[in-house]
């Protein structure tokens, strides 16, 4: 069963700079993307969606222009944008005039909380939609709530939830989180992003420690409304790629090959608009 995998973070610190990585030393060098498909290929992953990797705010352009030609199995590019700036509206015309760019992300789970809920923020997003841009949520699980309220300023913006939305895997906080991420699905223009949980779970995490949050979110939103990512490298903190492929496909082995082909690519290639969707 091949994979699009839709969140990919490559890591070019002699082009760009990453301010963030200097507090994560376990993964602060270069990711380049020759190194993930060495992996990545063996595990049938065929193609990525590069994910912004919130390089300093000079560089997001950059960034983006860079990952249209990175490699020919990076199938588009969600780039970083600043929706809270007045700016937005003419980046916002750069971006959408650059066929690689499937949508744009803001890390929000590092953010105020007040940073999204501003009237400028909202209507911000709201333009993505003449664009067919998708916007991905990075919110961790105490601000589901105030993601929910983004989204209903802009119902017809399709919004993916990045990382199941950030739960507690490790302290197996199941709840509130579980209302929250049922709550969220109820919105028809979100669909969930079965990706990051490795990074939040224990070093020596199982494959039933991640079952619970994996399977809510699918259970929630759907088959229809599901995509995978590898939040490579992040998720290296407790794995490799290699494992968090193979714990995916553990988790959603009694699925129907047609429930798992719309995890795996199908639905990826709507949302993101990738082979003519």
């Amino acid at each position: 069963m091949r994979i699009l995998d839709t969140h990919l973070h490559l890591v070019y610190p002699e082009r760009f700079s990453y301010p963030w990585l200097s507090g994560a030393p376990a993964i602060n060098r270069a990711w380049p993307v020759e190194a993930y498909f060495a992996e990545a290929e063996a595990l049938g992953i065929e193609s990525a969606l590069h994910m912004e990797v919130d390089v300093a705010e000079a560089d997001m352009l950059a960034e983006t222009q860079f990952m249209a030609t990175v490699h020919p199995k990076v199938v588009g590019a969600i780039a970083a944008c600043r929706p809270e700036s007045a700016d937005f509206p003419a980046l916002l015309e750069t971006l959408a005039g650059m066929d690689h760019v499937k949508g744009l992300r803001r890390i929000l789970h590092e953010a105020p909380d007040t940073l999204s809920q501003s009237e400028l923020f909202a209507e911000n997003i709201k333009r993505l939609a003449v664009h067919r841009l998708s916007f991905d949520l990075c919110l961790r699980a105490d601000q589901l709530p105030i993601g929910i309220a983004l989204v209903d300023k802009a119902p017809d913006v399709q919004f993916v939830l990045d990382h199941c939305g950030v739960p507690d895997v490790a302290g197996n906080g199941l709840d509130p989180w579980r209302a929250y991420i049922g709550e969220m699905a109820r919105r028809p223009n979100v669909a969930a992003k079965v990706s990051g949980i490795v990074a939040y779970a224990r070093p020596d995490w199982t494959v039933d420690d991640l079952r619970p949050f994996a399977e809510h979110v699918i259970e929630s939103f759907g088959w229809d409304r599901v995509v995978w990512g590898s939040d490579h490298p992040v998720c290296t903190k407790t794995a490799d790629l290699t494992r968090w492929v193979e714990a995916t496909r553990e988790i959603v082995a009694g699925a129907s090959e047609d429930e798992q082909a719309r995890l795996l690519h199908r639905n990826a290639e709507h949302f993101y608009r990738v082979g003519g969707h």
